[in-house]
């Protein structure tokens, strides 16, 4: 077994364990995942009174706390299995607090600019926010339509990972590089995403088109094989012999 190997096993150990510690305590799934949020707010507060003097210090603060947050994530959906609390609205619950946990992080970053007056820093983080909020939407809404869009790299995880790394190298400026990936990554996600969703939706609008021509088509011939009445003169009177 190579050491890569060894090193992921060890973190499924420890991870198991971890999900059977929490499920023998039966909490909540949903309030784990609320813990995620809480967690990461306090990542975004540690980014948000940063300043040029002890930024470096703070993301790296930042970046730890964040992947403290990374362990809730991970765990609900399996303490959820493994306690047999599995619910549609878990599932809900998780992806709408995932969101929050995405702005609260931008949000940070967003006063961390603010305060030192980077304007451009400030809008790019803005833009990386909305970018990081439509990649989530675009799979959302089209898989209401398509069924199933997962198309695209720049999901949530890489997006914590591109943070953390971020956050942990600040002190060598790899902050703005990363937010640099973000923001071009988080787009060409988005465009894959629209450019397949209307791909995919043609293909549906075209079997949707040939299902009602063929049913269209079948009701004409069920009305043209119907017996129609005989055309001619009304009935005939019959004499009367008075």
């Amino acid at each position: 077994m190579t050491w890569t190997g060894a090193f992921g096993r060890g973190c499924r150990v420890l991870l198991y364990a971890i999900v059977r510690g929490l499920a023998l305590t039966r909490i909540s799934p949903n309030v784990l995942t609320f813990l995620g949020l809480v967690i990461n707010t306090i990542a975004a507060i540690l980014f948000g009174y940063a300043n040029p003097t002890n930024y470096s210090r703070l993301f790296a603060y930042a970046g730890l706390v964040i992947i403290g947050a990374g362990i809730f994530d991970m765990v609900d959906g399996r303490v959820a299995r493994a306690t047999g609390q599995v619910t549609t609205f878990g599932a809900f619950f998780d992806s709408v607090i995932d969101r929050y946990s995405d702005v609260a992080l931008f949000f940070g970053l967003l006063v961390y600019y603010a305060r030192g007056n980077h304007f451009f820093y400030l809008v790019l983080v803005a833009f990386v926010m909305v970018s990081s909020v439509m990649v989530s939407y675009t799979r959302a809404r089209a898989e209401s339509l398509i069924g199933s869009c997962k198309v695209g790299f720049m999901e949530r995880p890489e997006r914590v990972v591109l943070v953390i790394i971020g956050a942990l190298f600040a002190r060598w400026g790899a902050m703005a590089p990363v937010l640099w990936v973000l923001a071009v990554l988080s787009t060409i996600t988005i465009i894959h995403r629209i450019a397949y969703t209307y791909q995919q939706t043609r293909i549906l609008d075209a079997r949707a088109a040939e299902a009602a021509a063929a049913q269209q088509a079948a009701t004409a011939s069920k009305e043209g094989n119907k017996p129609q009445p005989a055309k001619g003169k009304g009935p005939q009177q019959i004499p009367s012999f008075n």
